[in-house]
């Protein structure tokens, strides 16, 4: 089993400027989603905010974000970050999810999403909000 952890950060309308400065000041790659692409400009303060985004670097450096949809609260003080779970197949996911869903409450089901054939967001018995999806390689 091949599961890595990425940081991913969240913000209100920063994503993507904060994904272009860590790309430049790390030399990486980045890939940014926003609402709008995805058909779901509506759930976003402004459609161009970002759904999905990434930095990665050959090095091995990998930072995820997104802009936090319009109806959900933000304060970067209390709802900074998610712990994200790449792994490499629907399996090693859904294994994932039963495992760390344990007491914990389901906040969007697993499922496919315009960036990952599976997805899911839970938030685990301690608080912690976990984002478990399958790793594809995006061009």
């Amino acid at each position: 089993m091949s599961v890595k952890t990425v940081t991913h950060l969240n913000f209100r309308g920063q994503a993507r400027e904060a994904l272009a400065f860590y790309q430049h000041a790390l030399d990486g790659q980045m890939t940014a989603v926003s609402y709008g692409d995805t058909g779901q400009g509506a759930l976003a303060v402004d459609p161009s905010h970002i759904i999905w985004g990434q930095v990665v670097t050959d090095g091995g450096f990998h930072v995820m974000a997104y802009d936090v949809q319009a109806a959900q609260p933000w304060n970067p003080g209390e709802n900074a970050f998610f712990i994200s779970l790449r792994c490499d197949s629907e399996s090693e996911a859904r294994t994932a999810w039963q495992a760390i869903g344990v007491g914990g409450t389901i906040i969007e089901p697993m499922g496919p999403s315009p960036w990952s054939p599976q997805y899911g967001k839970l938030q685990d018995r301690f608080g912690i909000t976990w984002l478990i999806d399958v790793a594809v390689t995006r061009g």
